[in-house]
């Protein structure tokens, strides 16, 4: 079963992707803020991190890049999930090293098909 930190600072939001992605059959972490969500997965090594954009802390890009400089965590692959969709943001995330940029909001069956295609590229 493949693990999946969320790192999200609404807790409505972070409960409805968790919900969705344990319904999927996916063992889901959570962290509240940016700074958490690299302390996590530090702690939890997750297969695939899901991780909002505008946390407090540390942003989602500034977390990304903690976590891609760091030996233990570089290859996890990290996907932003954000209101902003202008190409700029998107931009700024693929470049911090996401490996890919969801918009909110997203159905329940778009999210899981995006965490499965992933997983699957990744070989988990």
């Amino acid at each position: 079963m493949a693990k999946i930190l969320i790192a999200e600072d609404e807790p409505d939001i972070r409960e409805l992707v968790a919900f969705t992605l344990r319904f999927g059959g996916y063992e889901v972490v959570a962290a509240t803020n940016g700074e958490e969500a690299v302390h996590t997965a530090s702690r939890e090594h997750p297969d695939l991190i899901l991780m909002d954009v505008r946390m407090p802390r540390l942003t989602g890009y500034d977390a990304c890049r903690m976590m891609k400089a760091s030996e233990e965590l570089k290859d996890i692959p990290v996907v932003f999930l954000s209101a902003k969709g202008q190409d700029s943001e998107i931009q700024s995330g693929l470049e911090a090293g996401a490996e890919e940029y969801l918009l909110k909001p997203f159905s329940p069956d778009q999210l899981t098909a995006r965490v499965r295609a992933i997983l699957a590229k990744f070989g988990k």
